[in-house]
């Protein structure tokens, strides 16, 4: 019987429970355990589990964690991002890898898009000053139409695909940096390829990252230098990951004018829940809720819960491997 562990995860497992009774999976045991210590009894909980599979939200899985958990074989994340696992070390240790690519698309394009309008418009700026008292359209920074601005993105996965088309209705250019993707293959969506990051964002109004968090590659890829090549009527927004950007520049910049707003979903500092943003007036902040709905919710539970079946009851490779080099012994 595998084991699988769903360490400090949200809600319970009734549904996981359900899935692999519909599935007639037999062999796969699913324990659920929460501890508030986190990181203190993490690799212990592991091994008192003797868990061949794992399943996580925030805990680091390093790889001083893997080497003190001989049993484990894979690591499914409910999750496109996969920056708090170890990919080199689990690769090393034929550890599989798992994520949930494109779950959530529709949930955070919009999300992104909805931040955008909420920065030009400032819903969120009128509806705080409404209620403090002051009745007056004319209060903060000045804004301007969207038709013909250029919407700048920061790569280009399915999120950013799915918010072509709204983007365009808006009547807005879309300028994509991602080098990765050729110039023919982003004309194919209607957009424009910028050779390198600088052109992209000194030529738009809006910079919108959807990159995943690599160490050594985008952590901090805005920073200081980056934002003073922005325009000063340019917003930033990132539903990607916080520690792709620079927080304390960010800061700077949004108080001394470098940029006029920001709109951004996650945060350097998520354990602890803290942020010099949130005493900003020119950010539009949410709680790393872009890609939350009740249809996405279950759609990455489910997936994630059928890589672990593929590997550990199934005996195959599973589909989603985010370390697709890696030698898995059966």
């Amino acid at each position: 019987m595998a084991k699988v562990l769903y360490y400090n995860i949200d809600d319970n497992l009734d549904y996981e429970n359900k899935l692999l009774k519909e599935w007639g999976v037999e062999d796969v045991e699913l324990i659920e355990i929460k501890d508030p210590k986190g990181t203190e009894n993490f690799v212990d909980h592991i091994n008192e589990t003797k868990a061949d599979g794992l399943v996580v939200e925030y805990e680091q899985v390093t790889k001083e964690v893997m080497d003190k958990c001989p049993n484990l074989k894979i690591v499914s994340l409910q999750s496109i991002g996969y920056n708090n696992v170890d990919i080199a070390a689990a690769t090393e240790k034929k550890i599989a890898v798992t994520n949930i690519p494109g779950f959530c698309a529709e949930e955070v394009s919009v999300h992104a898009i909805g931040l955008m309008i909420d920065l030009v418009r400032k819903i969120t700026f009128f509806d705080k000053s409404v209620r403090a008292g002051k009745w007056d359209p004319l209060l903060g920074y000045k804004t301007y139409r969207m038709t013909g601005k250029t919407f700048g993105m920061v790569f280009f996965g399915e999120i950013p695909k799915q918010m072509v088309p709204v983007l365009k209705a808006l009547g807005l250019e879309i300028l994509v940096y991602a080098p990765t993707k050729t110039k023919e293959f982003l004309a194919e969506y209607g957009c424009k390829k910028a050779d390198s990051l600088e052109e992209l964002l000194k030529a738009s109004d809006f910079v919108s990252l959807h990159c995943p968090l690599i160490k050594d590659v985008t952590y901090h890829l805005i920073g200081e230098k980056e934002l003073k090549l922005m325009k000063k009527e340019a917003f930033l927004i990132n539903t990607a990951r916080g520690s792709v950007v620079d927080e304390p520049a960010l800061v700077k910049a949004l108080k001394d004018g470098t940029i006029k707003g920001a709109g951004i979903d996650v945060i350097e500092d998520e354990t602890n829940e803290k942020s010099d943003l949130f005493e900003l007036e020119n950010v539009v902040i949410t709680p790393h809720a872009a890609f939350v709905s009740e249809d996405s919710f279950y759609d990455g539970r489910k997936r994630a819960l059928e890589q672990l079946v593929q590997r550990l009851s199934k005996k195959i490779r599973p589909t989603t491997l985010v370390n697709k080099d890696v030698e898995i012994e059966f």
